[in-house]
């Protein structure tokens, strides 16, 4: 239960899953338990994997919590907590030589601590939901977490029933026996821990927002339930539509009467919104989108992650305009750019991005330290009569939102003059199309600053793994370990250009790590002059363990 983290350190962590089918509570259950070590003081990390399925199948959460920062789960585990047979026959291999599964004995057939689950339910009449309590109690036990500091974490998180959910998980608690001595963490203290989704929420209230408006789809769906669940007391309005299209739509017409708003969606409803998004860019009308990834194409793996929509994000909508997007690589930076993307969007009047994917916004992560969201710039005020399309200096026009008194606020999807009246005069069409460019150029050398690109691992080794979004986690730990250095990039449009320089001097080779089929990334720094040496691509929809990927850079380090 000791790895070596880096070359420095020699940390306390445990590696814990959770298995069973779905209808067992399986994510709730991994959330309590990620809870409990977050309460005694240990970073936390939880991943989730479940077939799309109502019922039936294979769900398991790997929780993995240590003394040090952590944003991947391990290949070996040292509790197994089984609900089903498929937990120990599908991962029992994994278990570390010291582990133990703990299991309900009235389904599972294993070696360890089994406890007869049915038993426990019917003598305290409780749910069959709340076989998931009881083995959480058993394990509890297990790992020697004293009951009277279980209680307050399971009383806390159990809102309905809890009485009833603690009775069960006192009853599993005294069934078994300790094995090992989990103590609170050295110098530890409870953290935030949210789901990526519940950061991306929090960090577009940072930014303002007015309103959210989503059509549920996995697996940016969480953002939607969040803030639904908090709408009234942020003061925004929630609002699910009947189609991804409507859902752009709506947002534009927000944006059009001056309020800040964002939208959720994933790779196939994002399709549906590319139409919107180009009236987005010739209209002026600015809007936040978080397209969070997923396997493809079409349907493609509507539960598992993938980093496969870098370009199509980068390059959706016909013709030419200014966008932002951004990839966040953390919890820390999806509150952050999140914000951010809502500041920039409603300054420059432009389209905003936020990439995220499966692993980062389903994934369970304790913050490390959430940046300041800097003010926001205040534009300036307009001169009468209202042209909405002054062609400014930068390209930004002085925003005003209806009604006001004496003026037309114009907008339109058409080519259209200053004061968005349709037209198709050739020297008009330039001097717009012109302007928005010049708005383009005044975002780029805006964001090409210090933290639009992150560096890590050791900061000045030859050999770099290139990265982006949420890889950089299990990247991360892989340099630390490796002595390698990690370039990652978060601003992705404008790229950064001056900032990536920067980061790759010194640079003798450099590996691309994505989850894609075609390593998109290494499409993007072609254009700045640059090329990976080689890459490590995976696309089956599962993120890669510390010791995966590990093994994966040495064999190109020979």
């Amino acid at each position: 239960m000791r790895y070596l983290l880096s070359e420095a350190e020699n940390l306390i962590e445990y590696s814990v899953l959770i298995g069973g089918k779905a209808g067992d509570g399986i994510a709730q259950a991994g959330q309590l338990i990620s809870s409990l070590f977050s309460e005694l003081g240990y970073h936390v990390y939880q991943y989730t994997d479940y077939p799309s399925l109502i019922r039936g199948g294979h769900n398991f959460c790997i929780i993995r919590a240590a003394e040090g920062p952590v944003g991947a789960h391990r290949s070996g585990i040292d509790f197994i907590l089984a609900l089903d047979q498929k937990t120990p026959d599908l991962h029992a291999q994994d278990l570390n030589a010291d582990g133990t599964i703990i299991f309900d004995s009235s389904r599972v057939k294993a070696s360890g601590q089994g406890i007869n689950i049915p038993d426990i339910l019917n003598l305290h009449q409780g749910l069959p939901i709340m076989g998931n309590t009881a083995i959480i109690g058993a394990f509890c036990r297990c790992i020697g977490i004293p009951w009277d500091r279980v209680s307050v974490v399971l009383g806390k998180k159990l809102q309905k029933e809890s009485e009833k959910n603690l009775d069960i998980a006192r009853e599993a608690y005294g069934r078994v026996k300790q094995c090992t001595d989990v103590t609170a963490c050295p110098g530890g203290q409870p953290r935030p821990l949210l789901s990526g989704n519940e950061w991306i929420g929090i960090g577009l209230l940072a930014g303002g927002i007015d309103a959210y408006i989503a059509y549920p789809m996995t697996p940016s769906s969480g953002i939607l339930h969040y803030l639904a669940s908090i709408a009234g007391k942020a003061g925004i309005d929630v609002i699910h539509p009947e189609s991804e299209i409507a859902v752009i739509l709506m947002a534009l017409g927000y944006s059009y009467a001056g309020k800040k708003v964002a939208v959720g969606t994933s790779g196939g409803g994002f399709c549906l919104m590319t139409e919107g998004l180009s009236l987005s860019g010739m209209a002026e009308l600015p809007v936040v989108i978080v397209l969070s990834q997923r396997g493809g194409p079409s349907t493609g793996l509507p539960t598992y992650t993938s980093q496969s929509d870098l370009l199509f994000a980068c390059h959706a909508g016909q013709g030419e305009f200014p966008r932002l997007v951004v990839a966040p690589g953390s919890v820390d930076e999806a509150y952050f750019w999140s914000a951010q993307a809502v500041q920039i969007a409603w300054q420059y009047q432009i389209p905003a991005l936020i990439l995220s994917d499966k692993t980062l916004s389903e994934g369970i992560f304790t913050s490390v330290s959430l940046p300041e969201i800097p003010a926001p710039i205040i534009p300036d005020d307009y001169a009468s009569p209202y042209m909405r399309y002054a062609d400014m200096p930068d390209g930004i026009s002085p925003p005003l939102s209806p009604p006001v008194p004496g003026e037309v606020i114009k907008v339109n999807s058409y080519a259209h003059d200053l004061f968005g009246i349709t037209t198709e005069e050739p020297e008009v069409v330039v001097e717009m199309i012109e302007k928005r460019l010049r708005k383009s150029l005044h975002l780029a050398s805006a964001l090409d600053r210090p933290g639009a690109v992150c560096i890590g691992g050791i900061s000045d080794a030859p050999v770099a793994i290139l990265c982006w979004g949420s890889v950089r986690g299990v990247c991360l730990e892989v340099a630390q370990s490796a002595g390698l250095r990690v370039i990652s990039p978060i601003v992705m449009v404008p790229f950064p250009a001056l900032e990536f320089k920067s980061a790759m001097k010194g640079v003798l080779k450099m590996i691309l790590v994505e989850d894609s089929t075609t390593g998109q990334l290494s499409q993007i720094i072609a254009r700045e002059g640059y090329h990976a040496d080689a890459m490590i691509l995976r696309y089956d929809g599962r993120p890669f363990s510390v010791e995966e990927l590990y093994e994966k850079i040495r064999g190109h380090l020979k």
